[in-house]
Formats: structure tokens, C-alpha cells, sequence
């Protein structure tokens, strides 16, 4: 079953926050093409006013320029809105590394601020951006949820601490919360460029470049010959 076969009330309004970024831009766009209303909440700091103004002149489409480490924003944002798509986040495990104080500001606080926000507001569903990186360590492939491992970062942290307050807002307050753990998402809008951009942009960048992996410094597998092994960068 497609996503485009879906249907929701009459002039159902979403919120997505991290509208402006890649992922976000891909969800504000599907779902205007489904014919709905969508609210983008974004401060710009990673996302594109590119991705944006794409937008700016759809009649279901409104922008609003905020942060989510701001509670009363949140709360304006989800006013009247039926449906959350939480996208808003800093990614990158070495970013993290670099600026663990950050992220627990944006990543933690920020999707707590939300989640009261659309607690206050009784949207329908809060639809959140988890991570791979909640397995953590844990050998096993392909990866099952119920088997995690040691976090190795503190953005795995912040996607961790989002699950858990997730479960608590729909154990105590019935908020219907389901977080995606994504893997490697690629698509059209996607950056390649940059010290944090995701592998498979990056590669596919290259292949259409004709650039060497070898001398970027990357290694390959053969799956077949090395079933254990992922590719390293």
C-alpha cells in the first residue's frame, strides 16, 4: 500500500517541524501532493530556506520560523493542528561528539518541548525521528528492536532519551507517539557535501564524479567474502 493511498479528515492540518531540511522538505512536499495542510516549523540552523520557498506559494502551505528549544513556540505551532511529524534534530555521531551540550538542548529538550506542545494541543499522532544509532554496539544483523546495545555517542543519547519519553506520553497522558528509527535515508534534496553529510550521498556523489574511493580514504567490503562487515568511511 502506498502512503498516497491514505486518507485523513478533510482539510487535516500537519505539522512538521524540520520542514527545511531533507527529510522534512520530502514530507511537506508528499503532503501537499495528497492535498492537506501543512504547518513547516524551522530555525533554519541546518535546514534551507531553498527547501522552503519551494513551498512559499502552495495555498495549504504556511512557514514558521522558530525554534524548538522554546516551549511557547511549540505550543503555537501545534495550535489546531491534527498530526505532529517531528524531523527537528541535529544529526551526526561526530557532531555530537564534538558538542554534547547541543544536543541535549536541541535533541532532548526540544523533542520534550514538543511532545508537551502536542500533549496541550491533543494532536492525534506525534510521529518522531529516532535513529539506527539506538542499537548501539550490539552485533547482532540484521538489527530487532528489543536489541540494543551500549550507545556509542551522545546523538544515539538524545534518540535514545526521545524513545523513553515517547513511551512515558503515551503511558501517562495518551499521547500516541511512534518514533521511526531511520538508517541511511537518501533522496532527492539530499546535501552530499559538508563534514557531516550521510555515506550514501556521498558515494553516490563520487560514482557520478568518477572519484576514486580508494584515495578518499574509504574501504570496501565484499559482502560476500566479508558477511560481517558494513561499509567503513
Amino acid at each position: 500500500m502506498s502512503y498516497k493511498e491514505l486518507l485523513f479528515e478533510d482539510n487535516a492540518v500537519f505539522l512538521v517541524t524540520g520542514g527545511a531540511g531533507f527529510i522534512g522538505s520530502n514530507l511537506c512536499e508528499a503532503i501537499l501532493n495528497m492535498g492537506y495542510q501543512v504547518r513547516c516549523l524551522d530555525n533554519l540552523s541546518t535546514g534551507s530556506q531553498a527547501n522552503v520557498d519551494l513551498f512559499l506559494e502552495h495555498p495549504n502551505y504556511k512557514f514558521i520560523k522558530g525554534d524548538i528549544a522554546d516551549l511557547p513556540t511549540c505550543i503555537e505551532a501545534c495550535a489546531d493542528a491534527d498530526y505532529v511529524l517531528h524531523q527537528a534534530a541535529w544529526g551526526s555521531v561526530p557532531r555530537s561528539i564534538e558538542m554534547p551540550l547541543n544536543y541535549e538542548e536541541i535533541n532532548i529538550r526540544g523533542t520534550l518541548n514538543m511532545m508537551e506542545a502536542a500533549r496541550q494541543n491533543q494532536i492525534k499522532k506525534f510521529v518522531y525521528a529516532s535513529s539506527s544509532s539506538v542499537y548501539g554496539d550490539h552485533p547482532v544483523l540484521p538489527k530487532v528492536e528489543g536489541q540494543e546495545g551500549n550507545l556509542l555517542s551522545p546523538y544515539a543519547l538524545t534518540k535514545r532519551a526521545n524513545e523513553e519519553y515517547g513511551k512515558l506520553y503515551h503511558g501517562l497522558y495518551g499521547l500516541n507517539t511512534y518514533g521511526l528509527r531511520y538508517f541511511n535515508v537518501f533522496g532527492k534534496r539530499q546535501n552530499p557535501n559538508g563534514a557531516y553529510a550521510a555515506v550514501i550521498p556521498k558515494f553516490i556523489k563520487m560514482l557520478l564524479c568518477d572519484e576514486d574511493f580508494q584515495e578518499q580514504g574509504i574501504i570496501c567490503y565484499d559482502y560476500r567474502s566479508a558477511p560481517n562487515q558494513i561499509l567503513l568511511y
